[in-house]
């Protein structure tokens, strides 16, 4: 049998000398040997389990250096997934622009026009208002018409009368070429008479001569003679004064169908006066800016309104660097400021030949002074494919086109219809 161990074994006991402390000291020495009886392993087998539980420094360090790169490593593969993937985002989005082009100096235009009164007179009535919708035809507007309509009955009997006119005219032709023709038979019985008369002539003179007539009855015959030929000249100028006067007829008639001409034309006029009283819209749009009212007095030019067809296009500014792959006919989508974004539709009607500044009232000059090269902006016309109905678009409202100049299909869209 073993003897019992010692409780004080492995136990560092510290022997200091007395001092004349007394009793005090003493007692401060017993609370330290039992705080250090405390502190230290009681048995052999208590200080074996205590440094298998305490690591050795040298094993310590090799789990760090074991986990440190791991974790390095699993780090450093997920800040590059996600520079990969930012990457390929970044790609796809680049890619997918690249294929449109856009800008935000972009406005609706439209060949708005003033509607005027074309006649002078009192406005009768207003057919429209502020802002209305019309169609081809519609009346805007009409002016007092009751001088206009006696103005067309005047005229109307200035054509009846000149007409008149020239048929008496060409009548009287007639009857002149009557006695034209008349004239022209006197002549051939003249002609007739003066060959009987020369032949009677002849006849007693020759019988003069050889003594069976008498100087008397030739001298009768002579005298018959030439008064036959007297009457032939008086018919052919007869007949040369009724060819003079059946040509002054055709001066009359065509001065008579000049007037006939003229009255008629003053006819038109009074007819498109007339016309005039009433104003219409020449093609669908709106009247804005509506002054004519009832009663009002316009001269000939007045404005009453101002027109805005409802073709409509868009003027886009393109800086001229964007301009390398537009053509005419590609689509565009139309972003509509005041209608909260809402989108429309259109296409590229034209590219302007030349930029904005070429065609303004006052174009730059670049020969003179120091030059900075400044970008360019180009005005594209769009046209709009179809304008919806509960919109009210108008010139000047702002717009975001958006032209896609490749037509191929982006990276982002063969995702999106695979998706």
């Amino acid at each position: 049998m073993s003897a019992p161990q010692d409780e004080t074994f492995g136990k560092l006991i510290v022997l200091e000398p007395k001092t004349a402390g007394g009793k005090a000291d003493d007692e401060h020495d017993g609370v330290t040997a039992r705080q250090d009886q405390a502190e230290a392993p009681h048995t052999g087998e208590q200080v074996r389990i205590h440094k298998e539980r305490t690591p050795a420094p040298d094993e310590a360090d090799e789990k760090d250096v074991k986990v440190g790169p791991s974790r390095r490593r699993r780090m450093l593969l997920i800040g590059g997934g996600a520079l990969a993937a930012a990457a390929v985002v970044t790609y796809v989005y680049w890619d997918n622009g690249s294929h449109y082009e856009s800008t935000d100096d972009a406005f609706i235009a439209a060949r708005q026009y003033a509607v005027t009164s074309r006649v002078a007179g009192y406005i009768s009535s207003v057919a429209v208002t502020d802002n209305q919708h019309v169609a081809a035809g519609d009346v805007i507007a009409r002016i007092d018409d009751r001088d206009y309509q006696t103005s067309l009955a005047q005229a109307q009997a200035q054509v009846a009368a000149a007409q008149a006119n020239l048929q008496n005219t060409q009548a009287q032709k007639q009857v002149q070429q009557a006695n034209v023709e008349e004239a022209k038979a006197q002549i051939e019985q003249a002609k007739a008479n003066l060959v009987f008369a020369q032949q009677q002539n002849d006849r007693y003179q020759a019988l003069v001569k050889s003594g069976s007539g008498t100087i008397q009855e030739a001298q009768q015959y002579t005298s018959q003679l030439h008064q036959q030929q007297a009457t032939l000249n008086t018919d052919d100028a007869s007949l040369t004064a009724a060819q003079r006067q059946l040509d002054a007829y055709d001066s009359q008639i065509a001065n008579a169908q000049a007037t006939v001409k003229q009255d008629e034309a003053q006819l038109d006029q009074a007819k498109l006066n007339l016309s005039y009283t009433t104003i219409t819209a020449a093609q669908p749009g709106r009247v804005v800016q509506l002054s004519a009212s009832d009663g009002q007095y316009v001269q000939t030019g007045s404005n009453l309104a101002m027109f805005v067809p409802d073709k409509l296009w868009v003027t886009a500014n393109f800086k001229e660097t964007q301009l390398d792959r537009m053509r005419p006919g590609e689509p565009a989508t139309l972003t509509i400021d005041a209608y909260g974004g809402r989108e429309i539709y259109g296409h590229v009607a034209s590219v302007q030949p030349g930029s904005g500044t070429a065609f303004s009232l006052l174009p730059a000059e670049n020969a003179t002074g120091n030059y900075v090269k400044i970008v360019q902006r180009v005005p594209v016309k769009i046209v709009l494919d179809d304008v919806p109905s509960d919109i009210a678009l108008g010139p000047g409202m702002s717009v975001v086109p958006t032209i896609r100049t490749d037509a191929s299909p982006s990276i982002f869209e063969s995702l999106r219809e695979l998706l």
